[in-house]
């Protein structure tokens, strides 16, 4: 069963699927063709090999360069315009390849055309709106399947998206903020309060903040990345008068403009960097966190000492990081990069993240 199910994934990937799907457009053309005027198979193969291949260039030319880079961005007009200036560049290369390969190679098929029009350049062919509107439309057909297998695959991964954030808020706080972190917090607040510090007012405020953001501003799939920082800010702040001379954090931000980015993602793994760095270590621990925007990528990286006392990860940690996981994989795609490094000494994470 297992190597059964092995096979099928292996089946199951994006490249086959395109490869299945330009093998049924090719298997259909060459079916459904005239075999009276092709009159041989091999003429009919290369013939819809060059067509089909035709086809290949508009599907993905128009769905990973025009799609992205004018129509997701609203440039319709532009979009309008590139379309149809490859589609006539399409139809051009067809005319070409059947006026220098095809009729010389095949001139018995194409006798009677050659007759008509045998002495129409291949410019003057494409000059033909109706010949040329009509192989437009032959051309493009499969992308148009195509885009509308993408939309209904988006709407898919939009319906995944909203299930977890209905899933994620009542989460959050169980598995992005530690109730260990929540009673201690309350603990040195009580303590502050005791001795009638000053600094009482800051941390109800930072503790308020964070719990308000985390149940009322995180209701959208993107937030803005500034915010996340602030968020995370008062959370350093908390855990510093936590924890006091024992940690030593240094927090790092270069963001130069507005970006948005998947609500809570980062706060996972500086929680486990304290869990895990600083709760266990009787000596100084030290935290470094850098958060950067390079090349319209948001690039998080987080590093943290590891306690030589041995301590192992828990399955709480496991659970807070799967579920980061696969939120990164519903939010971003593929458009992100995890890679995490468990050392003797060190754990870091390197995460980036396509900004919004």
């Amino acid at each position: 069963m297992d190597y059964k199910r092995d096979v099928l994934s292996k089946f199951n990937t994006p490249f086959l699927k395109h490869l299945l799907f330009w093998g049924i457009v090719f298997s259909f053309h060459t079916i459904t063709a005239h075999w009276a005027f092709y009159r041989t198979l091999q003429h009919t193969l290369e013939v819809y090999a060059i067509m089909t291949s035709l086809q290949v260039i508009v599907a993905y030319i128009t769905i990973y360069v025009l799609v992205p880079k004018f129509l997701d961005k609203k440039k319709n007009i532009i979009f309008g315009l590139s379309l149809l200036i490859l589609l006539i560049l399409v139809v051009t290369g067809y005319h070409t390849a059947r006026y220098y390969y095809l009729e010389p190679t095949y001139p018995q098929s194409y006798a009677t055309y050659l007759q008509d029009f045998g002495h129409s350049t291949v410019w003057e062919r494409v000059m033909t709106v109706q010949v040329t509107i009509s192989k437009s439309v032959f051309f493009i057909s499969p992308t148009l399947l195509l885009l509308m297998y993408k939309f209904y695959r988006d709407q898919q991964r939009l319906s995944k998206i909203n299930e977890q954030k209905k899933t994620a808020e009542l989460t959050a706080l169980k598995h992005q903020l530690n109730p260990h972190f929540l009673f201690n917090t309350l603990n040195n607040l009580y303590a502050l309060a005791l001795k009638k510090s000053d600094q009482t007012p800051g941390v109800i405020e930072k503790l308020s903040n964070i719990l308000d953001y985390m149940l009322y501003r995180c209701n959208d799939n993107f937030v803005s990345l500034q915010k996340e920082i602030e968020m995370i800010e008062n959370y350093l702040m908390l855990e510093k008068i936590r924890y006091g001379k024992r940690v030593n954090i240094s927090f790092e931000k270069e963001v130069d403009k507005e970006v948005k980015i998947g609500p809570l993602l980062l706060l996972t793994f500086i929680e486990n960097a304290f869990k895990h760095g600083v709760t266990q270590e009787l000596q100084e621990a030290f935290i470094s966190i850098k958060i950067h925007l390079h090349l319209g990528q948001i690039i998080f990286n987080i590093e943290n000492s590891k306690s030589k006392n041995g301590v192992e990860r828990d399955d709480k940690s496991s659970i807070g990081l799967k579920n980061v996981k696969k939120q990164l994989e519903l939010l971003y795609a593929q458009n992100y990069s995890l890679r995490i490094k468990d050392e003797l000494n060190n754990y870091s994470v390197n995460l980036k993240l396509a900004a919004r």
